[in-house]
């Protein structure tokens, strides 16, 4: 093959070894520059979703309108009581539960339906989540926009969401029997995968568009300055850290340990409460005991709250891109909302409007971290196949 230019032509394979400028190759057909923001866009879309779902869900259980549903009907459930009829039904079927009986046996209907609501509009995000995942998915799979590597990722993640819809019943149901409370080990799993789900999306849609920035910067501009190894790590870990934090939060959340302790940034006057092990065996604390569980989920909170600072200022100091310097300045500042919304929410006995913002805080904290973390990896050629460098001879 023969590369042509002014006052230059050659052979490939004369080309010396140690020209190092390069740029990568046409993508394959399948994915090529030109298609990727689509697919971006559409995966960014569906994170922006599994957001929505989760600041609903908060408000559902701050609320206490999560076991307003006892039926798990994934088709016939789209339709919600039209008419006075239907409603009596639902709420008949309602007031057959322990929570009805226990806690709320003096509501009306009117009352009913308005936890009722709560709960639907819910469960129809996941339904719309499902569809907003699944036809574009294919229809970018039949237009072959998608394939290789990138389909079977995209089919794990709708794999795990139908797990996520089961695992929500699951939740509900433990609520439906004797105790009226939603076991706290499945809220907190429910909860998790969403992150879950919305961490791998979001990866993904931003390994499409750095590819396509790669694909479509010109052939000289010298590539991003890359993170060294060890603020790589330290970029996972804080990952890791915000996603231990939310499910310290779910624990919280499900015991309703929030509502306990709202001192602040003493727990009744002490550093650690008397009563952090006073159940047995003694791991019980960690899952059932309101001190132990709001002093967890505090002490992480601590550690991000020195952790972050040390890690911006290292990035501060190290050869980033701009994007790079960007996003580390966008996680602390999270951090600084997210600890301030907590901190509220705890001193004033867990407002809703409050809890489901820090609620949302969390996800959007755990966006800017990994959004942090994508910027010092390398660009995400694997995505595209596009990752082979042709040598580009220097002009001298």
């Amino acid at each position: 093959m023969a590369i042509a230019g002014p006052n230059l032509s050659m052979n490939t394979t004369t080309i010396s070894a140690s020209v190092t400028p390069t740029f990568p190759i046409t993508p394959s057909p399948s994915i090529a520059p030109r298609n990727l923001r689509p697919v971006a866009v559409w995966l960014l879309i569906c994170c922006l979703l599994v957001f929505t779902i989760v600041v609903v869900g908060g408000i559902t259980r701050l609320t206490r309108s999560g076991l307003s549903i006892v039926e798990w009907q994934p088709i016939a459930g789209v339709v919600p009581p039209l008419n006075a009829t239907d409603w009596q039904e639902a709420f008949s079927k309602y007031q057959q539960t322990p929570e009805f009986a226990q806690v709320n046996h003096a509501m009306t209907l009117d009352e009913f339906r308005r936890i009722f609501w709560w709960e639907y509009v819910h469960r129809l995000l996941g339904r719309l989540i499902g569809a907003a995942f699944l036809l574009p998915f294919v229809w970018f799979s039949i237009r072959r926009k998608i394939s290789g590597r990138l389909g079977w990722k995209l089919a794990g993640i709708f794999v795990l969401g139908g797990l996520q819809g089961a695992m929500g019943w699951y939740m509900v149901k433990s609520g439906l029997v004797d105790d009226p409370r939603v076991s706290q080990y499945r809220l907190t799993a429910h909860l998790g995968i969403a992150f879950l789900i919305f961490a791998a999306v979001f990866w993904i849609a931003l390994d499409l568009l750095s590819a396509r920035g790669a694909a479509t910067s010109a052939p000289r501009e010298p590539p991003e300055p890359q993170a060294a190894p060890g603020l790589r790590r330290a970029g996972t870990a804080l990952v890791a850290l915000v996603f231990l934090m939310v499910l310290s939060g779910g624990l919280v959340a499900g015991i309703h340990a929030g509502y306990a302790y709202n001192t602040f940034p003493l727990m009744n006057g002490s550093v650690a409460p008397p009563e952090l092990f006073m159940l047995t065996p003694w791991y019980a604390n960690f899952f059932a005991n309101m001190a132990t569980v709001q002093f967890d989920h505090r002490l992480i909170a601590w550690t991000l709250a020195i952790a972050v600072p040390l890690f911006w200022m290292r990035a501060r100091r190290a050869d980033l891109s701009p994007r790079a310097k960007t996003a580390t300045n966008l996680l602390l500042a999270m951090l600084i909302v997210q600890i301030t919304l907590g901190i509220s929410t705890l001193l004033l006995v867990v407002p809703i409007p409050l809890a489901a913002a820090h609620q949302a805080g969390a996800m959007l904290l755990f966006a800017a971290a990994i959004y942090a973390r994508h910027t010092l990896g390398a660009r995400a050629d694997a995505i595209t196949s596009s990752s082979s460098p042709v040598p580009f001879p220097s002009p001298s």
